[in-house]
């Protein structure tokens, strides 16, 4: 698996790094979005490889405040960055910023349209994308996010306190070390206990991403502080799938619950909220199988639309079991 060159696409004054995957570079365009000022290296290689295999032209960027991308001005708290979220503050640029830089992506790739897939704050920031820009957007997969219309101390109903309690114990690092230890820390924290850790894999891309501000607790609270004024997820028109794991230590379930709920079945225009037994709060490497039944429920073309929810246009949630690498999901297993 190799990727292209790094590149920089820009929206005003901001420049975003990016890069393509050269396997699969034929195939539907998909960019991926991902979380609170990590980098694009914490997509897993396996699941990058995965969706190729599936049909994909895969591309992945660092969002502002993160990765190789654009340093933003601003007073932002060094503290616990969630102290942004309840207090609403953000100054620095505005979510709708956040969302034009994945505009500033595709128009860079020469992508009109694209299928998008946000995990965790990338997920919020897709979801915005399709509200901001729908005729840019061919299906949304949205995982382990809040919904993108709740923010302030709404939005803690969904996240689990014991966590953030840990996170807040989490001290400064100053050294290259420190910054690894934290990185480590982070993505334990993340781990699901019915998922085993692999440090290996966490320390490829947590030193991937260290010198770039993987411990950065000011942006952080930049981009978990930057208001949303669009759109509510009512007014969605995409296809969307949501994504979340029962054991995700961070967000609860009822976050994807929610979000699926939120968007109106009007058609192919529908929503499916998708739990994953013992899945955690980070990215787990997938297996083809997975990626190919994510891209089947996400809407590549041929496959149809994502399943609509019941009669009253909520979303189903179901729960997939992972089972000896099985991916198939149990049809009618509540998610609590």
């Amino acid at each position: 698996m190799t990727w292209t060159e790094r590149r920089f696409a820009r929206n005003g004054a901001v420049e975003l790094a990016y890069e393509q995957l050269r396997e699969g570079a034929d195939g539907e365009p998909l960019l991926l979005v991902m979380g609170l000022a990590v980098s694009r290296h914490w997509w897993p290689a396996g699941l990058c490889a995965a969706l190729a295999d599936a049909g994909f032209a895969v591309a992945r960027y660092d969002q502002r405040d993160s990765g190789e991308s654009s340093r933003m001005p601003g007073n932002a708290s060094p503290g616990n960055p969630f102290a942004a979220l309840a207090g609403r503050r953000g100054a620095a640029y505005t979510a709708e910023d956040m969302a034009d830089d994945a505009a500033a992506v595709m128009d860079a790739l020469g992508w009109e349209s694209a299928h998008l897939f946000g995990h965790s704050l990338g997920g919020v920031v897709a979801q915005r994308m399709a509200l901001r820009h729908p005729d840019r957007v061919r299906t949304l997969t949205s995982s382990s996010a809040l919904p993108s219309d709740v923010g302030g101390l709404g939005a803690f109903r969904h996240l689990r306190l014991g966590t953030l309690a840990r996170f807040a114990r989490v001290g400064p690092a100053r050294s290259r070390e420190e910054r690894i230890a934290v990185g480590l820390t982070v993505a334990r924290l993340c781990a699901s206990p019915g998922y085993p850790f692999d440090e290996a894999e966490a320390l490829e891309r947590i030193t991937a991403d260290v010198d770039t501000g993987i411990a950065d607790a000011k942006a952080q609270s930049r981009q978990i502080g930057a208001q949303w004024h669009g759109p509510a997820l009512a007014e969605l028109r995409v296809p969307t799938l949501v994504l979340h794991g029962t054991d995700d230590p961070l967000l609860k379930p009822s976050a994807a619950r929610a979000t699926a709920a939120a968007i109106p079945a009007r058609g192919c225009c529908s929503s499916r909220a998708w739990a994953m037994r013992s899945r955690p709060h980070g990215t787990p490497p997938s297996p083809p199988r997975c990626a190919r039944w994510r891209a089947r429920r996400a809407g590549r073309p041929g496959a149809g639309p994502p399943p609509a929810g019941g009669s009253d246009g909520r979303a189903a949630v179901q729960v997939k079991q992972r089972r000896s690498g099985s991916c198939q999901p149990k049809r009618g297993s509540a998610v609590r």
